[in-house]
């Protein structure tokens, strides 16, 4: 065996045996104590009362504190609503008002009507439609193509542009230059102005605001558009228009600078200039393949012939449609603001 150890298995030397021996008298450290006789008294009283467990005298835990979680939300959030106002106070103020508001160093004015808008910068009336120049097509020659492209664009200035017919007047001048044999064109001309529907709407071709309603703010129209041109069919030239008009429109009684209601059109005409020897059609004029617009801050509802710009509360009920782009010319028209009785709330105007 080795040294210390004792065949019986311990290895306890003496002085380790009276110090075990004193420890069991008088009580180790750690050893459980037997409660007092009034702690036994009151946990034999509460075992007593109804609805009270067995908890031990010892078991009790501690009701942890509470936490104020509701007020760090609410903290948490008003800071988020200080940073949107902020960083976005506009679309703030679209939210509470139902309809966008730009601040007051961008709305319009009766003398800067187009102020706050992309079109500020644009060309006024036909000078922002351009013309390409001109090459034989067809039947026709190069000056011949010259003069039919100047008057496809006299045709959009009188039909968009003419202060008369803009006032509601009927457009004569822009009327003189449709080919009089084309039927459908000239039933629609002579249902339009008599009886507007959707089907025939004077609106699909020229630019009209009610006088008793609203009123072109100063003598400006910004456009930005342009012709193009190639052989259509039966040699004949075929022209086509792609034009955005912007009218800053007022309330017919506005006074000063009164609420200013920017309507934006959008206009795709195809004209064919065709050959008279291949289709009944007068000298001067054209035929019109097809016509189309978008339409912003021009009105909802059933056509009655005019643009009927919102000014108001009118606003917030005419914006309540999908948003869309007006100065957005990278889509064909027809996909993009409004026509007919859909709406569009235009992002910029």
């Amino acid at each position: 065996m080795g040294a210390g150890t004792e065949p019986d298995g311990s290895s306890r030397s003496d002085e380790e045996w009276e110090r075990f021996l004193r420890e069991s008298v008088a009580g180790a450290a750690d050893a459980p104590k037997e409660p007092s006789a009034r702690a036994r008294e009151v946990a034999k009283r509460l075992r007593a009362e109804p609805g009270r467990g067995p908890e031990g005298w010892r078991s009790h835990t501690p009701a942890r504190p509470r936490r104020r979680t509701g007020w760090y939300v609410v903290g948490l959030l008003g800071v988020l609503a200080l940073l949107v106002v902020a960083l976005a106070p506009e679309r703030m103020r679209t939210l509470v008002t139902g309809a966008d508001s730009p601040p007051p160093a961008q709305r319009p004015t009766a003398d800067q009507p187009f102020r706050g808008s992309p079109a500020a910068s644009w060309a006024s009336g036909a000078a922002g439609i351009a013309v390409p120049k001109a090459e034989a097509v067809g039947w026709m020659s190069a000056a011949e193509v010259e003069r039919a492209l100047a008057r496809s664009r006299d045709f959009l200035v009188a039909s968009g542009l003419d202060r008369g017919v803009l006032r509601g007047e009927r457009p004569q001048k822009a009327i003189a230059l449709i080919n009089p044999h084309q039927k459908d064109v000239q039933h629609l001309l002579k249902t339009a102005f008599r009886s507007p529907s959707e089907k025939n709407d004077p609106l699909l071709l020229f630019s009209r605001f009610q006088p008793a309603r609203a009123h072109l703010v100063g003598d400006v129209v910004k456009t930005r558009g342009r012709l193009t041109y190639r052989e259509g069919e039966r040699g004949a030239l075929q022209v086509t228009a792609d034009v955005i008009f912007v009218y800053p429109v007022a309330r017919a009684d506005a006074v000063g600078d009164d609420e200013i209601v920017r309507t934006i059109i959008r206009r795709e005409l195809v004209l064919s200039w065709d050959d008279p020897d291949k289709v009944t059609t007068e000298p001067g004029t054209f035929s019109i393949v097809s016509y189309k617009y978008d339409m912003t801050n021009g009105g909802c509802g059933t056509p009655n012939g005019y643009f009927t710009p919102p000014f108001g509360t009118d606003r917030r009920s005419d914006e309540a449609g999908r948003e869309v782009d007006p100065y957005d010319d990278s889509k064909p028209v027809g996909q993009g603001g409004s026509s007919g009785g859909e709406c569009g709330r235009a992002t910029r105007s």
